[in-house]
């Protein structure tokens, strides 16, 4: 046994080529395949891509009517926890909270409803990307039972591949400066006991969408 370790250690030790490192690709395979599409095209994709994976998808006329019906969900709760406002592409939304008497909180696992933005809507699997960071807090969309997603339009893009390669475009700027990525399809759910399919057994139950300009 000795010998045998021994003569694997000098074998080691003879070799002077040093270990390849994996390169960067240049080109990226798209999981779902997609054309040139239009932005009227990607919204459609999108929000039916999120509809199918359970999310309630809100598509208000107006930066008014988006407050409205996210003060409409949370219904007659006080306290959100969120990401700070300036996070949230909504005019008017701390102004909103306050007017309401609604207190918004970074992190408490202690409320029903948690607010975010997001980096990205990704067209091809209804999903969100969400970065967390300064103001950003990671357990806004994790701990309460209801998470609201503030999307604008312009976020949207075509897959996850894409959206990866205007990242690398700008540097990995946003990347490298967040603590986490998460990517989010749909409410929690898990089919693990029984086959039977429950919602919010890991983190949210529900997850609304508010589609803006």
């Amino acid at each position: 046994m000795s010998n045998s370790r021994e003569q694997i250690l000098q074998s080691l030790r003879r070799e002077t080529q040093p270990f390849p490192y994996a390169k960067a690709p240049s080109t990226y395979l798209h999981m779902v395949p997609s054309g040139d599409l239009s932005p009227e095209e990607l919204e459609t994709i999108f929000v039916d891509n999120a509809q199918k994976a359970a999310c309630i998808v809100h598509q208000p006329a107006s930066q008014e009517e988006a407050i409205q019906t996210l003060l409409d969900i949370v219904g007659e709760d006080r306290k959100i926890s969120s990401w700070e406002p300036d996070q949230i592409p909504v005019h008017g939304f701390e102004s909103a909270l306050d007017k309401a008497g609604i207190a918004y909180v970074g992190e408490d696992a202690l409320v029903n409803v948690g607010v975010t933005g997001v980096d990205a809507a990704l067209a091809a699997t209804g999903s969100l990307v969400l970065s967390s960071g300064h103001g950003r807090y990671r357990s806004a969309s994790l701990l309460p039972p209801i998470h609201v997603a503030v999307v604008s339009r312009a976020q949207i893009t075509t897959d996850l591949e894409t959206w990866l390669v205007g990242q690398r475009t700008k540097g990995l700027e946003r990347m490298r400066q967040t603590s986490n990525i998460v990517i989010i399809t749909g409410p929690s759910r898990t089919a693990d006991i029984a086959m039977q399919l429950v919602m919010g057994m890991h983190g949210p139950r529900e997850l609304h969408i508010i589609l803006i300009d």
